[in-house]
């Protein structure tokens, strides 16, 4: 069994590296199929251990990445696999594209294109001797073809209106056909025939199959039945009614003892054929599930749904084991190979997907937060993240791996800042519940709640010695702690709106804050008084901090601008343009020579802090960017967002981009570096994603790339 398993995964990387771009260029460049290849199996990471100066791919495996991806001509309304594995036959509903296609199962590449019908094409299979190909059209028509040479051999007709669905049997004598005229018709499939006409749905007609032995037919229906027909006489057996709505496919188990079927009321439901009994229902998809079939031993039922998921299930629990995501539309047909290795699936994304069907390997354990990160810090190691979210959640991260240390429990709502104190012994945080609570940073424990605020708390920040803590609130204060002892020491009042930021200069003896008053405003930490307020900005101010000597401000503006201030005078020194919409978090870096902004326009931006130019723009955030830090040493900078994810950026890695191929190449000599699966492409200089979804990083910084590829490899 073990054996088989290594073959059999042996045999999903062949397909998964035949079906690449990688495969057809020079070895540097073909050896990169190795780093994206996911399965974390022994006998992967024996083979990764032998290359261990590949790039680094790291993807975030929530759900798998497809062994192969068809571009096809059109949207894609049906797949099957030869019964030996080695084809796969496809049927599209592009008006520009009536053809049924025949592909290369281990390579992807097409084989024939078969040309004939007139209309969109809603069905196709295989015979089981793999000679013939039938399809079922919208020209009403029922067409059977030579698998090999591609000619059509016959042409069925009868159907009045549109055909959805055909099957032969497994001897290959009968073709049953499904349409919108009502009616489910048996035809012999050497002469082409029609030998019955089984009349009984009161509506369009799905999907059809027979049962293994030829002895009885299974059809689904918009009239929200399953109904079992007797293959010989064409008598109804039984009607299977519990759908509560269209029924869109029905499938046999091998052994003919249970049927499987989809429907736009978003479940999958399995029957006892023989008593037409319902057995399980199977829930999980949001959308209409269009196309369901069993493996070939039975133990697993595969779906797909226009919620643009594949999903395979434990066919005798109901359990869902693997869901298969990477589609960009509805996905009408799924089927598994004769062996149950792979599923094949087609899409209204005009792609047909080769899939690992195994669910014997565990998939890595969903990290991140539940819902925006409203705020992000490095401890002053580098060593250690800390983020707080719309999920009230304050988390500890490990910065090198992304693992999730302690999670902070207790805000009641929205965390909206956080920061460490520079010994790294404490955490602080800002709340929605009006609450300022200090933490033991290494146990998670609550060591002190501050409350004196009536209002959402903005932001926070400890003063460098960690002896005072500065918070701004919705109440349009702000006021200053003893990190000791929680007791409040300063309210300083002067701006006339909602505070959004405050600082600390690195001497502890200003206080500078922005407000949704536009302004941004310099205090006195010791007496309270306001030294100065600074303005320029038109809309809100978002974040303010200090440079480290002291001597500037940086501020970030609801006006889409990044302003430098002189921190003595109060004069704008530069106004740094680029963001297309808000900015919500800014920085300096520790040297004071670069700042680093993130936006509402899901960018993080970094810009020379001398001459006001733009640098880099990082791009991944699939949402706002709501806060950005510097690592100590300025080579890294962290960000989140409210895509619900944390991203660490290098900035020291070698510029790349994704060409349009998704080939990775050098922003420089535009030399091709490495090929990444389409579903899994990472952003230039993020090396590490804290995220719930799915997420790519790449890092060629230990890799021996180039003319040094020979060295990728160690004995």
């Amino acid at each position: 069994m073990e054996l088989a398993h290594e073959i059999g995964e042996a045999a999903n990387f062949a397909t998964y590296f035949a079906g690449s771009p990688a495969a057809k260029s020079t070895p540097h460049l073909y050896i990169s199929a190795l780093a994206t290849w996911s399965q974390d199996t022994i006998l992967s990471r024996n083979w990764k251990n032998q290359f261990r100066r590949i790039p680094v791919f790291t993807y975030t495996k929530s759900i798998d990445l497809p062994l192969m991806r068809i571009s096809a001509a059109g949207r894609i309304t049906a797949v099957a696999f030869s019964s030996d594995g080695t084809r796969i036959v496809s049927g599209s509903d592009d008006s520009d594209d009536n053809s049924v296609r025949v592909w290369d199962a281990s390579t992807g590449v097409e084989l024939k294109e078969l040309k004939g019908h007139t209309s969109w094409v809603n069905s196709v299979a295989f015979s089981r001797d793999d000679m013939w190909i039938v399809s079922g059209s919208y020209d009403k028509s029922v067409r059977v073809w030579d698998a090999s040479t591609g000619v059509q051999l016959k042409e069925l007709k009868g159907h009045t209106s549109f055909v959805n669905s055909v099957a032969f049997s497994r001897d290959g004598m009968w073709i049953v056909s499904g349409s919108d005229d009502k009616s489910v018709r048996v035809w012999d499939a050497s002469k082409g025939v029609e030998l019955k006409q089984l009349k009984g749905h009161t509506n369009l007609v799905n999907s059809v199959a027979f049962s293994r032995d030829g002895m009885w037919i299974v059809s689904g229906s918009d009239d929200k039945s399953v109904r079992i027909w007797d293959a010989s006489t064409g008598v109804e057996l039984k009607e299977l009614k519990g759908h509560t709505s269209w029924v869109k496919s029905v499938a046999f188990s091998r052994d003919s003892l249970r049927i499987v079927s989809g429907s736009y009321d978003k479940s999958v439901r399995v029957w006892d054929a023989s008593k037409g009994v319902e057995l399980k229902q199977l829930k999980g998809h949001t959308n209409w599930v269009n196309s369901v079939v069993f493996s070939r031993d039975g133990t697993r039922i595969v779906s797909g749904s226009d919620d643009k998921s594949v999903r395979v299930w434990d066919a005798s629990t109901g359990v869902e084991l693997k869901q298969l995501k990477g589609h960009m539309s509805w996905v009408k047909s799924v089927a598994f190979s004769r062996d149950g290795m792979r599923i094949v699936s087609g899409s209204d994304d005009n792609s047909v997907r080769v899939w690992d069907a195994s669910t014997d390997v565990q998939l890595k354990k969903v990290r991140g937060h539940m819902s925006s990160v409203n705020s992000v810090a490095f401890s002053r190691d580098g060593m250690q993240i800390v983020s707080g979210s719309d999920d009230k959640s304050v988390r500890v991260w490990d910065a090198s791996k992304g693992v999730e240390l302690k999670q902070l429990k207790g805000h009641t709502n929205l965390v909206n800042s956080v920061t460490f104190s520079r010994d790294g012994v404490r955490i602080v945080s800002g709340s929605d519940d009006e609450s300022v609570r200090v933490w033991n940073a290494s146990t998670g424990v609550q060591l002190m709640e501050l409350k004196g605020h009536r209002g959402w708390v903005n932001s926070v920040a400890f003063s460098r010695d960690g002896m005072w803590i500065v918070s701004g609130s919705y109440d349009k204060s702000v006021r200053v702690w003893n990190a000791s002892t929680g007791v409040q020491l300063m309210e300083l009042r002067g701006h006339t709106d909602l505070v959004n930021s405050v600082a600390f200069s690195r001497d502890g003896m200003w206080i500078v804050s922005g407000s949704y008053d536009k302004s941004v405003r310099v205090w006195d930490a010791s007496t309270g008084v306001q030294l100065r307020e600074l303005k320029g900005h038109t809309s809100w101010v978002r974040s303010v901090t200090f440079s480290r000597d002291g001597t500037q401000i940086v501020s970030g503006s609801d006006d889409k601008s990044v302003r430098v201030w002189d921190a003595s005078t109060g004069v704008q020194l530069k106004e740094l343009r680029g963001h297309t919409g808000w900015v919500n978090s800014v920085a300096f870096s520790r040297d004071g020579m670069w700042i680093v902004s993130g936006s509402y326009d899901k960018s993080v931006r970094v810009w020379d802090a001398s001459t006001g130019v733009e640098l880099k723009e990082l791009r991944g955030h699939t949402s706002s960017v709501n806060s950005v830090a510097f690592s100590r040493d300025g080579m890294w900078i962290v960000s989140g967002s409210s895509d619900n994810s944390v991203r660490m950026w290098d900035l020291s890695m070698i510029a790349w981009n994704v060409a349009d191929t998704n080939w990775i190449i050098s922003s420089q000599e535009q030399s091709h570096l490495m090929w990444v699966p389409q579903e899994a492409l990472p952003s230039p200089f993020n090396i590490l994603n804290i995220s719930r979804s799915v997420l790519a990083t790449v890092d060629f910084s230990k890799s021996m790339i180039g003319i040094n590829w020979v060295h990728c490899y160690t004995p």
